[in-house]
């Protein structure tokens, strides 16, 4: 598995035809050694995270709940809320896990999430 430095910060990177993936768990690892998941699922209770996602399932995934999706764009932030990777997958049958996800270079996904991570 690739590795790329990033602002001091050893990050995984892992590509399949021609496409980049990046490790979160990573990035989290930066802001928490401790516990990354709970960065992450932190980062994704957050309404821009949510939108985020949302807006990539409704263009790449045709069985996204877009209704649902809503809905936790209004819940977002509040304190009880909750995310995380596997409730997202489940219930969308994400995209974001499947091959059928468009390239990106690893420049345009790291500037994506990096902001959500900094220190």
């Amino acid at each position: 598995m690739a590795k790329m430095l990033v602002n001091g910060l050893e990050v995984s990177v892992r590509g399949k035809d021609k496409i980049m993936y990046i490790s979160l768990t990573d990035i989290a690892k930066g802001k928490n050694p401790e516990a990354p998941a709970d960065v992450v699922k932190n980062w994704m209770r957050t309404r821009f995270a949510i939108e985020f996602m949302g807006l990539w399932e409704s263009l790449y995934n045709p069985n996204a709940k877009l209704v649902e999706i809503d809905q936790f764009v209004i819940q977002a932030g509040s304190n009880s809320f909750t995310m995380s990777p596997q409730l997202w997958i489940e219930l969308n049958e994400s995209s974001l896990t499947k091959k059928s996800i468009p390239p990106f270079s690893e420049r345009t996904i790291f500037t994506l999430f990096w902001d959500q991570f900094r220190f």
